[in-house]
């Protein structure tokens, strides 16, 4: 969006204005603001104007695609605009960045699983290989697992694919789980269950997974150059746990492919942190529920600029 001024100079016409990419064509829409304005005044009626325009064009446009309807092109347009605009906090780890990042992401995905180790513990483990006696050899394990799939997802060059998602899900769960990298097999059924045991969304069909999963592969081959790597990366990621192809383990996989994608677009990986699991799982019940991905998108933002703060500490 952008201003326009028509007229002559001492009667000054202003006009808030956007192009989009309609049916091949571009079009304009233009908001008119008022005659001689003052700046104080331009930026009253500018920020008013901004959001009928985007409600207008949220009602109008929807973008209706299978894997989700919630962004409307011109919400798509400003995604693009922070990702050019570097608005995004888009930066770059060196390798002491990818270690403490490596730390804190096996910490934070595995406790939000219900892993009790502690990140000093993470970091006892990963480090000198110490092993606290209080927890078990299952939650030691899967904190070598989560730190190795993401040394997988820094070299692989797959952005996406049903190999990809059993590779991930057996780098973590090998000495851990029977079914390591294996889908669910037919009849096998889940849920996720909150704190207080209820079933808040229910896995596909056992029969489904692999189709689906094909399905999902399919369509981010086919857009992942017409969206922003972003909101590729968010469908992806919230399909995929929509889906849970595994009877266990389908948190964790979902956020490395999360980061998996966002890396092939030269995007810097992620952090779901512990405390904003609640809001987590809101956001991926926002798109369960109406396939709208924005809480999710909303939510990564917010993660970014906190794992900027927290590397520039060291």
């Amino acid at each position: 969006m952008h201003i326009e001024i028509r007229g002559k100079v001492n009667r000054k016409k202003y006009y808030l204005s956007h192009s989009f990419r309609r049916d091949g064509k571009v079009r304009k829409i233009r908001f008119y603001l008022g005659l001689n304005l003052s700046k104080n005044d331009l930026k009253i009626k500018r920020e008013h104007a901004e959001k009928i325009l985007r409600e207008r064009m949220k009602k109008r446009e929807i973008i209706r695609d299978p894997f989700y309807v919630a962004l409307s092109p011109l919400e798509v347009d400003e995604i693009k605009n922070l990702e050019a605009r570097g608005e995004i906090k888009i930066f770059h780890l060196n390798e002491k960045d990818w270690t403490k990042f490596t730390k804190l992401f096996t910490y934070d995905t595995n406790a939000i699983e219900g892993s009790t180790v502690t990140f000093s513990e993470v970091d006892d483990i990963l480090e000198k290989s110490k092993w606290p006696k209080e927890r078990t050899r299952w939650e030691i394990s899967e904190t070598y697992g989560v730190a190795e799939a993401v040394k997988h997802i820094r070299k692989t060059k797959e952005h996406s694919s049903l190999r990809l998602i059993g590779e991930l899900h057996k780098i973590i769960f090998e000495n851990s789980k029977t079914f390591a990298g294996n889908f669910r097999e037919k009849g096998v059924e889940v849920g996720v269950v909150d704190a207080f045991g209820n079933i808040v969304h229910r896995g596909a069909p056992s029969a489904q997974v692999t189709n689906l999963l094909r399905e999902l592969v399919k369509w981010y081959e086919k857009n992942k150059n017409k969206y922003p790597p972003l909101v590729s990366a968010v469908v992806v990621h919230n399909h995929f746990e929509t889906i849970h192809p595994f009877r266990d383990g389908n948190g964790r996989v979902g956020r490395l492919l999360l980061n998996n994608i966002l890396l092939k677009h030269n995007l810097p990986p992620v952090n779901i942190e512990l405390k904003n699991r609640v809001e987590y799982y809101e956001a991926l019940q926002e798109y369960q529920k109406s396939k709208n991905i924005r809480p999710m998108v909303e939510l990564i933002l917010k993660e970014y600029k906190s794992l900027k703060k927290i590397l520039k500490r060291g």
